[in-house]
């Protein structure tokens, strides 16, 4: 049999986090044990209060289809929720629930940008952007993210890549692999970019924005004249630790929302009952959990920085957000695979290569802190150990 595929199909990438685990898991069955770092999962079990709703509403017979855009009550609290920390007056019906964010993005792209525009997005930068807008048959303009800026999302940049073909800015902050973190001030200048541009939208993904430390999370929506022109990604997976329950969400203008939702009815129908109502929970219930989580994430990030620090060759900044560093390696004279491989191969730690995410990302390996302390330092000492016998 011969198989031929659509010629799209060329154009979409894969993600080397899951290739990686893949990896090490084959190794885990060949009998190593594996330090886990690479994967962006929370290390912390679902909260007992979503789990419990998320069973009543089982019993209580919400296994059955339900509208396409979300429960009502779920993207009432959504609303609520958005208009409290965006301090913007959000609708339920500019609120359209997926299966995980990364899903929505997908929609996103595909309802509002047609081939052989352009697309401005950070870089390095969470892979599936530039997948997707490959696949879409649009242009890919990277923005440069860089280190002596603390990975920051430059204005000058942007100014100097808008072109009549431009359709869409994607933001991510905080942003994911480098975990900088856009300021207000950053955000103003970016908006004053695009600010006499009707035509261009921004996608500004904020999965990331309960997990901040030294200062509070930003988005581009509260700014004046920004609402309209954003859509909001964000989601329960990293907050609550619901990696695996697939459920996000979008805020956007109400006639997008529309648009949106046709996409949902002809892609996946609805996002399931009962995870919906869990997340209501979420939203709605006890907010300790995360903010322990959060808690911990910050001894972790001491720990991380500090261990990567002593290492040689290694120079890591301290992250202002998300629970990833994403070590400068330069000075090892190692390309950033090479080293990834090396490190998984000689000490059985998982990381990933900065090219993961992007070209721009040579010279960079990007860890995940969403493990615990033990695991950390142990995974340091063996790299310390295997750096030695280079």
């Amino acid at each position: 049999m011969v198989y031929t595929f659509a010629d799209r199909m060329k154009h979409l990438g894969t993600e080397a986090s899951f290739e990686t685990l893949a990896k090490a898991k084959a190794l885990e069955r060949q009998g190593k044990n594996i330090i886990h770092l690479e994967i962006g999962d929370p290390d912390f079990d679902t909260p007992i209060n979503i789990k419990e709703a998320a069973v009543r509403a089982i019993y209580d017979g919400n296994t059955h289809y339900v509208p396409a855009e979300g429960i009502y009550e779920l993207r009432e609290a959504i609303a609520n929720y958005v208009s409290k920390t965006r301090m913007i007056d959000v609708k339920p019906e500019e609120v359209v629930v997926g299966p995980g964010c990364k899903q929505l993005l997908f929609l996103t792209m595909l309802a509002l940008i047609n081939p052989g525009e352009e697309v401005l997005y950070p870089s390095p930068a969470y892979p599936a952007y530039e997948s997707l807008i490959n696949f879409v048959g649009a242009k890919p303009v990277p923005i440069p993210l860089m280190e002596e800026y603390d990975f920051r999302m430059d204005h000058e940049h942007i100014k100097e890549k808008l072109t009549r073909k431009t359709k869409v800015v994607i933001l991510n902050s905080p942003e994911n692999p480098t975990g900088g973190i856009l300021t207000k001030e950053d955000l103003k200048l970016i908006a004053d970019c695009i600010a006499e541009r009707d035509d261009v939208i921004v996608v500004s993904d904020e999965i990331y924005s309960r997990i901040v430390y030294e200062r509070e999370h930003e988005s581009i929506a509260s700014l004046p004249g920004m609402k309209e022109k954003t859509i909001i990604l964000d989601g329960f997976s990293k907050a609550y630790a619901m990696t695996g329950w697939r459920l996000g969400y979008a805020v956007m203008n109400e006639e997008i929302a529309q648009k949106l939702t046709q996409l949902v009815i002809n892609s996946h129908a609805c996002t399931c009952a009962f995870v919906q109502i869990a997340g209501i929970e979420a939203l709605n219930g006890p907010q300790d959990s995360v903010k322990e989580m959060v808690e911990e994430f910050k001894k972790r990030r001491e720990i991380i920085v500090s261990g990567l620090n002593k290492l040689k060759g290694f120079n890591c900044r301290k992250p202002a957000g998300t629970f990833y560093v994403f070590p400068n390696i330069k000075g090892t004279g190692f390309k950033s695979k090479e080293l990834a491989d090396y490190l998984l191969r000689e000490a059985d730690v998982a990381v990933l290569p900065g090219t993961a995410f992007g070209a721009s990302g040579e010279g960079y390996l990007r860890l995940s802190f969403a493990s615990s302390i033990e695991n950390i330092e142990k995974a340091l000492e063996k790299m310390a150990e295997a750096l030695e016998k280079l």
